[in-house]
């Protein structure tokens, strides 16, 4: 398991207060995010209208509703789901590292959705950088390939004894 990085959490929790726009309680950062209220307000911010339903209090049961209702709305919104971290990383305090990197993932969505103009989280993203080539260049780049594939003059695995016989002790 990664180990925890502070100076990534609080950034975190910076970037989650700024696109609030509200401070967040105090607080460990695993216990701030736990019941899945503040995670959910996120992703409202960030998507209206994602997460219909939030639980201000409730049962671990309700709670923990919250964190999957997160977890749905940001894999619509665009996050791998191999990214995304489960219920018991963050519920059970299993695997905390992976909800940080799951928030900077959502972070870095954020920038392929032009309509969120809040804060940046993470690096930039790099934008698609497409280029064009001619087809004499796919061509010239063909030949190139074949050159580098290598040859092997006639080397052939006759006489190598060793295939389909059994191994005389």
């Amino acid at each position: 398991m990664p180990a925890r990085n502070k100076d990534q959490e609080q950034e975190v929790l910076t970037w989650i207060s700024d696109v609030l726009g509200e401070p967040l309680p105090n607080g460990a950062y695993e216990d701030v995010l736990r019941d899945g209220v503040i995670l959910c307000k996120l992703a409202n911010k960030l998507a209206p209208g994602s997460v219909k339903k939030i639980q201000e209090r409730g049962t671990n049961f309700q709670l923990m509703e919250n964190i999957q209702r997160f977890q749905a709305a940001i894999k619509k919104y665009g996050v791998p789901e191999e990214e995304i971290f489960q219920t018991a990383d963050l519920f059970e305090r299993r695997n905390i590292p992976q909800v940080t990197l799951c928030l900077y993932a959502l972070g870095r969505i954020t920038q392929k959705h032009p309509e969120f103009t809040g804060p940046q989280l993470g690096p930039k993203m790099a934008d698609k950088n497409e280029r064009t080539f001619t087809e004499e260049q796919l061509r010239a780049h063909n030949a190139e390939l074949n050159l580098q594939m290598g040859f092997n003059k006639g080397a052939s695995q006759s006489g190598h004894g060793g295939f389909g016989n059994t191994r005389h002790m």
